[in-house]
């Protein structure tokens, strides 16, 4: 599970002021859950996101993992820019002590790069680093996929692929969805929690959560 205890996060700006993210945040998430996570642009949706990863440190409170966790997916995160997508692939298959070859052959196949794949990831598209994070993250087996904005990349084709594997990965295990669209959370999540002025507010019913969210 993942245990965030009076969790605060707030940043310095300019002029000496603070902008806060969240405020004394107390949450469980458990093995099996799927919660999705509803915020307007700004909110401090991606740094929640950062955290729950290990990215990013409260700058109060503690988060606890007894899982294992996935990078987040989004933005590139994680990705050496001057590498190519096959030595991303490499990498990241050293790092969970993953066979090279097979990882390669998995993301080849799922992100559909073609030629690209060997070329350096900074050449990339927004749409074609997405498929590639998408397909590293699903040749890696997690306890727990976090998973922010980024389950649209790519053309009509692509996203149902998306979808159906990112069903099947997190069936039985725990995903944490975080968007800005509630079709997304009602497509993959059974609970949500919505992210406003420092709180998150969490609810049994989706559709009580996209009100809420609407409402903002």
């Amino acid at each position: 599970m993942i245990i965030l205890d009076n969790v605060s996060k707030h940043y310095e700006v300019r002029g000496g002021g603070r902008k806060t993210v969240l405020r004394n945040v107390n949450a469980v998430i458990r093995p099996g859950d799927a919660v999705g996570i509803l915020g307007r642009n700004g909110t401090g949706k991606s740094t929640l996101v950062r955290m729950l990863a290990g990215v990013e440190h409260p700058s109060s409170g503690r988060i606890e993992r007894r899982m294992s966790v996935s990078w987040p997916l989004a933005h590139g995160i994680g990705l050496q820019a001057a590498l190519t997508g096959a030595d991303n692939a490499r990498f990241i298959a050293r790092i969970y002590d993953h066979d090279l070859d097979e990882v390669l052959q998995q993301v080849e196949s799922f992100a559909e790069l073609g030629s690209y794949m060997h070329m350096p990831v900074r050449t990339y598209s927004a749409g074609m680093m997405g498929r590639l994070l998408l397909g590293l993250s699903f040749a890696v087996n997690f306890d727990c996929y976090l998973i922010d904005e980024i389950t649209a990349a790519g053309d009509a084709r692509f996203v149902a692929r998306a979808q159906e594997m990112l069903s099947a990965k997190t069936r039985g295990r725990t995903l944490v969805l975080v968007s800005h669209v509630p079709e997304h959370l009602k497509i993959y999540c059974r609970t949500a929690a919505v992210l406003s002025h420092g709180s998150l507010t969490f609810f049994e019913d989706i559709d009580e959560a996209v009100a809420t969210y609407k409402a903002l």
